[in-house]
């Protein structure tokens, strides 16, 4: 450990950097699965509606499974969980030339998915810790890897799958993220000055019990998840929609991207002005930007499109790099991991209802209207609620256990 590991020293600054690293490899591939389909139909002569289910799997276990892992390994060294994500990640990453059928590709995604959002729940629950004053701006750091990752990774996919086929390509790809993994498990342990938690494993899920039993966890579960419900709702109809208001089909999956390029830059400015005005008050503001952001897809006049992906994205940065610093000021910090893994299923159970809901909402209406107006509704939800759960300070002593 380095002489100068206090908070926001140096070495703080090495952890958060090597976590963002780490971070870029963390959404970007599971939310890369649109890509696997047809080269993973073609190579392993499985149908698209099938392989579909696969990847339904590795989300599961990305956002759900991790978020369990994270429940109950928050008395085991971070440094030893993120290790375990490492070599999962470096022992799939040839298991294509291995594995054949179904049932082989179900298991190896399965495995991918918790990796990854174990890594990710870790990360984003052990930097965090490093730093008192610069949390937020150290906090945007590593979510600006995490937005990096869905800005790069799916057209990397895309690239390394065509020049050196499905088998070389993962084994490449996935070779980089054990790597960065690695790096991760070496440097991001939590701070020396952190209590480790001595609970154990049913103390912490009697904790949990006892937490989802009061009415600000409810507020806060369910806030935070439709917090982030709202883009995976917005993402079902987005670039139709762009293309429905005159943009052309390139121009429109560049605007949807936007959105994503301008929550890069959100994130670090989320988590420097989190540190001016305060995690909640900045989180709040940022949940505002994207709700008026949506409001203007109402109008139909293409000019508003620049000003909505503007605004969507600053809202989009803002509440990714918030979140944590606003829960880890609600709950124990030295459960930290419980309470992100936590808060990961909130987001996980948004994931995977949200897309269909968009379709369906656009399908029975034939228009888009009653889905923009789901989507500002589900914002205007989540801001109520936050402000609710967060409205009283801390709780650390209001749940039971």
């Amino acid at each position: 450990m380095s002489p100068d590991a206090t908070p926001d020293s140096r070495y703080s600054w090495l952890v958060a950097t090597v976590g963002a690293i780490a971070m870029v490899f963390t959404f970007g591939t599971p939310l890369s699965y649109g890509i696997f389909r047809e080269p993973f139909s073609t190579a392993f002569g499985i149908a698209p509606v099938a392989l579909s289910t696969v990847f339904s799997v590795m989300l599961f276990t990305f956002f759900i499974g991790s978020g369990v892992v994270g429940v109950l390994s928050v008395r085991l060294p971070a440094r030893r969980v993120l290790l375990i994500a490492a070599g999962a990640t470096a022992l799939i990453a040839p298991a294509l030339y291995v594995v054949e059928g179904y049932l082989g590709l179900l298991v190896v995604f399965a495995v991918l998915g918790l990796a990854l959002g174990t890594q990710f729940v870790v990360v984003a629950s052990v930097v965090p810790r490093w730093f008192d004053e610069r949390r937020g701006a150290a906090t945007g750091l590593i979510f600006v890897g995490n937005g990096l990752g869905l800005f790069i990774l799916p057209p990397i996919w895309q690239r390394a799958i065509a020049a050196f086929g499905v088998r070389q390509g993962f084994l490449a790809i996935l070779g980089a993220t054990a790597v960065a993994f690695l790096a991760a498990g070496v440097i991001c342990r939590r701070p020396p000055w952190v209590e480790p938690s001595g609970a154990t494993t049913d103390e912490v899920l009697g904790w949990v019990a006892g937490l989802a039993r009061t009415r600000q966890f409810q507020y806060l579960f369910v806030g935070i998840g439709l917090a982030f419900a709202w883009y995976q709702l917005l993402a079902a109809f987005a670039v139709d929609l762009f293309a429905a208001r005159g943009l052309g089909e390139t121009a429109a999956s560049t605007a949807f991207g936007l959105i994503g390029g301008v929550s890069i830059v959100s994130r670090i400015g989320g988590g420097y002005l989190g540190d001016r005005l305060g995690s909640r008050r900045a989180f709040l503001l940022s949940l505002g930007c994207a709700t008026a952001g949506l409001a203007l897809l109402v109008a139909p006049a293409p000019a508003l499109l620049i000003g909505s992906v503007g605004l969507v994205g600053l809202g989009l940065g803002g509440c990714a790099t918030l979140y944590i610093p606003v829960l880890l000021t609600v709950y124990p910090p030295e459960k930290d991991t419980a309470i992100i893994g936590v808060f990961n299923v909130a987001a996980g159970i948004g994931s995977l209802v949200m897309p269909p809901l968009g379709t369906a909402s656009i399908a029975y209406t034939d228009g888009y209207t009653v889905a923009i107006l789901l989507t500002v509704g589900l914002t205007l939800v989540a801001f109520a609620l936050i402000v609710a759960g967060t409205r009283d300070g801390g709780a650390h002593d209001s749940a039971a256990g």
